[in-house]
């Protein structure tokens, strides 16, 4: 039986669409906890972590990275709060939140583990660097700042860099990447399942072999699943939603084979925008995916 630990991290500076910020609370509100109850019996909901915005010029840029202040302090939080849980012996629940949180899940994580893999469960590669972001926000420089690439003070989150080694990532579902950020994603060994090799090879197979490539050589696997991997058809609460992307079904049987393989360490769920969503229909499937990855029932 897990021992899980839920934690909120209501970011939503990261990026440009107000309402992230709402995700853990409306995720817990449609039944979070009372989901996990039928899983495990030892649940501690430590509640959200605080994000200051009172010194924050809402779109400040410093170096091409707009809100780096206030993003910075909350993901040192994040990563003081989850590495705490990881001391406890219990499983890191990240509820988002924009995917600049991640620089703080990673920082907490990886700092207990010797060789650390990660599963970037995403419609993006989130790997620019403020060099060459079009935007600067930093839900698209998670990825990067956690292999050492960036602002040094995003970089350095934690007290020390290079959370994760490139040949330790897998992407999943990635269908919209920046030309400059291509160049850098493909320069590393990562291994990348774009959303046709999804479709072509089928989710069950992509879920096999990125299991098969990482387990062997990781200590720990932490997931971070983007909701903006999904079908903007089925999945509209997001900020980036992208055409073309992983069916309800299929994501469902994903978090369910993962379950089964019980490798999995700690997961995060962000870009889960309750304003821009309909009918609840995100909250809704997110609560679906996280019971799946965390049920010891599998369905093949």
């Amino acid at each position: 039986m897990k021992k899980i630990a839920i934690v909120g991290a209501p970011m939503w500076l990261g990026q440009n669409h107000f309402g992230t910020s709402l995700g853990p609370d409306a995720i817990r509100a449609a039944g979070l906890v009372e989901r996990l109850h039928a899983i495990s019996d030892d649940i501690v909901d430590v509640g959200n972590i605080a994000i200051d915005m009172k010194n924050e010029q809402l779109g400040n840029k410093r170096g091409n990275i707009k809100n780096l202040a206030t993003v910075r302090d909350g993901v040192e939080h994040l990563a003081q709060t989850i590495s705490q849980m990881v001391i406890e012996g219990r499983f890191p629940l990240v509820l988002g939140g924009d995917h600049s949180i991640a620089i703080g899940t990673l920082a907490g994580i990886a700092q207990h583990y010797r060789n650390l893999g990660v599963i970037w469960y995403d419609a993006h590669a989130d790997s620019n660097t403020a060099e060459v972001s079009p935007s600067g926000n930093i839900h698209g420089m998670s990825l990067a700042v956690s292999v050492g690439l960036g602002h040094s003070d995003l970089v350095q989150v934690g007290g020390y860099q290079n959370k994760v080694r490139p040949e330790n990532i897998v992407l999943i579902g990635v269908r919209d990447m920046d030309p400059e950020e291509k160049k850098i994603v493909y320069d590393m060994p990562i291994k990348i399942f774009t959303s046709e090799d999804v479709e072509e090879r089928g989710i069950g197979s992509v879920i096999d072999e990125a299991i098969s490539y990482l387990a062997p050589k990781c200590d720990g696997i932490h997931l971070s699943f983007d909701l903006d991997v999904g079908d903007p058809t089925e999945i509209c609460g997001v900020g980036t939603p992208v055409e073309g992307g992983i069916e309800f079904g299929k994501n469902l049987e994903a978090m369910r084979k993962l379950s089964h393989y019980n490798v999995i360490t700690s997961a995060e769920f962000v870009e889960v925008n309750p304003v821009l969503d309909k009918d609840g229909k995100t909250v809704a499937a997110t609560l679906d995916f996280i019971q799946a990855l965390l049920s010891d029932e599998f369905i093949n």
